[in-house]
């Protein structure tokens, strides 16, 4: 996370989107939940929330750029305060603004970003009562990919979520991230699946990933296991799988459980922009790979993202 504390009080926070470089789902647990084997990479795309401390409990939500769907109990952000509220009660209520950037429903994360902002956020104005362990926790009870956000932006996942392994891959290459108007369902996705209570199957292991060529050769040998089965029931996902091989990209995946398409390019293209993919209605989105400092706060009002390694922000 990326954090700028303002003269005023209040905390502005860039929750960036996260993309799966490969995803397994091992087998299905007694619990009704799956155990996956996903390498996490977050990425040069924002949401952006802002926190100002209010005198008295409760949350005060707007949300722009979004649908309506962002409003109401179910929207992370709530679920994320009213479960810090549960671990360790505090007094002051907050108002957000969500700022939404990360398309909704794409496989992204950016729901789970904004939940982990949220946890933050809190722990900021707590004077940092919360340990990692207990943000992570508490994410944990918000969503299965929340705890990867308080990582250094890039891990292996495993468990249903909830275990996350920071790793050291290559990150120099650039990905276009294209999201057509499509929300797939990450329970429907599971639930097609169809998974017997068996034994779990072998992970993949990535070897000999030194170099970007040596990592993409690597991921080659991996996949995602909702990819075939929704470019079966979707044809946008393979016309916008079509369209990245056919403009270069060195690999081409979908991200968790759709919809968002990416490929993996080693220079920044520049045909992202053209405007055929807007008579699409195809949300494309340039961005890089980024590697997330523990906390960065800004307490001098500059520019919030200072980081090295923050991409386009």
């Amino acid at each position: 996370m990326f954090v700028k504390r303002t003269p005023e009080g209040s905390l502005v926070i860039g929750a960036p989107a996260k993309v799966n470089l490969f995803l397994e789902i091992l087998g299905r647990r007694p619990d009704g939940f799956h155990n996956l084997h996903s390498l996490f990479q977050a990425v040069s795309l924002f949401d952006r929330l802002t926190f100002a401390p209010l005198p008295d409990p409760g949350l005060r939500l707007t949300v722009t750029g979004a649908a309506p769907e962002l409003f109401g109990p179910s929207n992370t952000v709530v679920k994320a305060y009213e479960a810090v509220q549960q671990f360790r009660k505090f007094e002051f209520g907050l108002a957000v603004n969500l700022e939404k950037n990360i398309p909704i429903g794409g496989g992204l994360g950016g729901g789970s970003a904004d939940a982990a902002a949220t946890v933050l956020a809190c722990n900021l104005l707590l004077d940092n009562k919360l340990t990692n362990d207990d943000m992570r926790t508490i994410g944990a009870q918000v969503g299965s990919d929340v705890p990867f956000f308080f990582s250094c932006g890039q891990a292996i996942v495993t468990g249903r979520g909830e275990i996350v392994e920071e790793s050291q891959f290559p990150t120099d290459y650039w990905l276009v991230l294209i999201t057509p108007p499509l929300a797939i369902s990450t329970a429907a996705s599971y639930a097609g699946l169809n998974m017997p209570l068996t034994e779990m199957r072998e992970p993949s292991s990535l070897h000999g990933c030194q170099s970007v060529a040596e990592f993409i050769n690597s991921l080659r040998l991996t996949g995602n296991d909702f990819e075939r089965r929704h470019l079966e029931t979707y044809a946008v996902l393979g016309k916008i799988r079509d369209v990245l091989i056919d403009r270069g990209a060195r690999l081409v995946r979908m991200s968790g459980s759709g919809s968002t398409m990416f490929g993996i390019f080693d220079t920044a293209p520049e045909w992202a922009s053209e405007r055929e993919f807007q008579q699409e209605s195809w949300q494309v989105n340039l961005a890089r790979p980024i590697v997330l400092p523990r906390i960065e706060v800004n307490l001098n009002g500059g520019r919030p993202w200072r980081s090295q390694r923050s991409g386009l922000l």
